[in-house]
């Protein structure tokens, strides 16, 4: 009996993929529930080519045909609905949040590329999955790739994860070039075609913050046994190193159509024609460098939350989202990214985390710290 999917962000670019996807599968798969931020005409043609049950769409005053749900409550609603088996969670930042642990405690599986979730309340989802009977599966490449490396091992055996890094596009700039990047500049990632914040992310390296914090939660590995590796060809997703020296690697082709198909069937493989024949001659050579820390600061300041805890990840992750909105807005330059992030840290060390309402009021005080300084 195919598996009813909820997407979330479905005319996203992960989300227009997981589409591709389910389509080669209908024998495994059905869409049972869309949702978009606010692209309507293209949430309905979506929803006319795949009949889902279930379409909402969250800004209000889009216009749409009656019968689709309106507002952030569409999410929550999609998320918990007895036709869904599966709730892919495509949606950008924070705002992911409730609706994953909506689905873990409704017992879902959540294919989750909104790593945001777990860098802004890691805990309470773990908490949230014992609680329901949820599990989360990774859909970004290099978790997947983890995954997928360590089959069913225990943390025990893991000496270190490698997470692969492409170095976005300035990889090979000096300081002084940095300091004039624009915006244009910034959107030419060498490797991955993706949405406009998370290729910021790539550009400044704060979203291999994110994924180091997010496989803590993950794998449940300490941060001290978590590396980033700059890897240009973005051919090897990551490693991971096992006690005995021996390091496996994920490998293929930039493609998001098999960490999306993964974390739909995971444990199990299924055949699948999305994704080019892999050809390492073909993709030769592959090369590796160590992370230029001092030209990308966001990258440190990142793992210094995570290692922080508390509400601190959430502060991080919360000043990166505003800022990265502020610079494609054009209103800072490419090196206030970095600045803001640091200075809403300094502002809020120390901020309680233990709760939902906790780490809302410090996403929401961090964001608001980061307009004062950038009014």
């Amino acid at each position: 009996m195919a598996r009813g999917v909820a997407i979330l962000g479905s005319t996203g670019s992960i989300g227009t993929t997981a589409l591709r996807v389910l389509a080669r599968h209908p024998d495994r798969f059905r869409v049972a529930a869309l949702t978009a931020f606010a692209n309507a005409t293209l949430l309905r043609e979506q929803a006319e080519i795949h009949h889902p049950s279930f379409v909402g769409v969250v800004r209000n005053g889009s216009m749409h045909p009656d019968g689709w749900r309106e507002g952030t409550a569409c999410l929550i609603e999609a998320a918990q609905r007895p036709d869904v088996d599966i709730v892919l969670n495509a949606i950008v930042g924070a705002a992911g949040l409730d609706a994953t642990l909506a689905a873990v405690r409704a017992g879902k599986r959540v294919a989750l590329a909104n790593k945001e979730t777990l860098v802004v309340a890691g805990e309470l989802v773990e908490a949230a999955c014992k609680e329901g009977g949820g599990e989360i599966v990774p859909v970004d490449s290099e978790h997947s790739a983890i995954l997928q490396c360590l089959a069913g091992r225990s943390p025990a055996e893991v000496r270190r994860l490698l997470i692969t890094a492409s170095g976005g596009p300035f990889r090979d700039w000096p300081r002084e070039r940095l300091e004039r990047a624009t915006i244009a500049d910034a959107l030419q990632h060498p490797t991955w075609r993706m949405g406009r914040k998370i290729t910021i992310d790539s550009a400044t390296l704060a979203n291999k913050a994110l994924e180091v914090i997010e496989a803590h939660f993950l794998f449940g590995l300490p941060y001290e046994r978590i590396e980033v590796v700059v890897h240009p060809q973005s051919v090897v997703h990551s490693m991971v190193e096992f006690v005995d020296g021996s390091v496996l690697a994920q490998m293929g082709v930039p493609s998001m159509e098999l960490p999306v198909l993964y974390a739909l069937t995971h444990p199990d493989r299924v055949a699948d024609t999305g994704v080019p024949p892999f050809d390492p001659v073909e993709l030769s050579p592959l090369t590796f460098e160590r992370v230029r820390a001092a030209e990308f600061p966001a990258l440190r300041l990142g793992l210094e939350a995570g290692r922080a805890g508390g509400a601190a990840p959430a502060v991080f992750n919360a000043a990166n989202e505003q800022a990265v909105a502020l610079f494609l807005e054009g209103r800072i330059p490419f090196s206030g990214i970095p600045h803001a992030i640091g200075a809403a840290l300094a502002a809020l060390a120390g901020a309680e985390g233990g709760s939902r309402e906790a780490l809302i009021a410090a996403d929401q005080e961090a964001r608001r710290l980061v307009r004062s300084i950038f009014p």
